[in-house]
């Protein structure tokens, strides 16, 4: 299998070339998508003098949040499978393998990681860790699934299956937009442990409590629209 990582990118300057070293180290066949959504701290020049060939680079000319920047990667992937990678180092690029066993061995179409079946959800800020369970479990209410993590960065999609879903957001709530399409197809999901860093909003955190409202008004938007 051939996986595309989409990378959005927003003011990740100290961080956004080890996120790239760790993606390059892991052995899978791969290309790497960054889509840049407007950043001002720096980083697109970092990325502008990127010459690396395995790496395809997009600008925003305005910031259009992680959904606009997920949107625009997936029109210019060329993989079979396709997973999004947060910049932040939160998430562990090796855990791609783990993420690929299900599929290599034809048991499931949609994977994602979660951080509640291994040890991740420890790093979790209290409010962090209500909020993700709380919305986890009306994700199950809604579409009768049995997810732990439905607000996981690592969901390992078909390419061909995310192009369908004709994705809409743009801020963080793109997660549970992508959740509740492929539950309304009927589409199993299966999850697999792995592991998590989190940090906290002194360390660059983006996401918000309003971040939380809006992800929860898109359940129930794709739920009964």
């Amino acid at each position: 299998m051939k996986l595309s990582v989409i990378i959005p990118v927003y003011n990740e300057k100290p961080l956004i070339q080890k996120i790239i070293h760790r993606i390059l180290d892991v052995e899978l066949d791969k290309e790497i998508i960054i889509v840049d959504d407007y950043s001002t701290d720096g980083t697109r020049e970092i990325l502008k003098g990127s010459n690396d060939k395995r790496i395809k680079v997009l600008f925003h000319d305005e910031n259009y949040g992680k959904g606009g920047a997920v949107r625009t990667g997936l029109k210019n992937a060329s993989s079979d499978w396709v997973i999004i990678q947060d910049a932040d180092l939160e998430y562990d690029p090796r855990d791609y393998l783990i993420l690929a066993e299900p599929i290599r061995a034809n048991r499931a179409e949609v994977v994602y990681g979660s951080r509640f079946l291994g040890s991740g959800y420890k790093s979790f800020g209290f409010l962090q860790f209500v909020a993700n369970r709380v919305l986890t479990l009306v994700t199950n209410i809604l579409f009768g699934a049995r997810l732990t993590d439905m607000e996981t960065c690592y969901k390992m999609v078909p390419l061909s299956l995310m192009r369908e879903l004709n994705l809409e957001s743009n801020g963080f709530e793109i997660e549970a937009e992508i959740t509740a399409k492929i539950l309304r197809r009927k589409i199993r999901i299966v999850e697999v442990p792995i592991s998590y860093l989190g940090r906290n909003y002194q360390e660059g955190k983006k996401i918000r409590a309003k971040d939380g409202l809006l992800t929860l008004f898109a359940l129930l938007k794709y739920r009964f629209r």
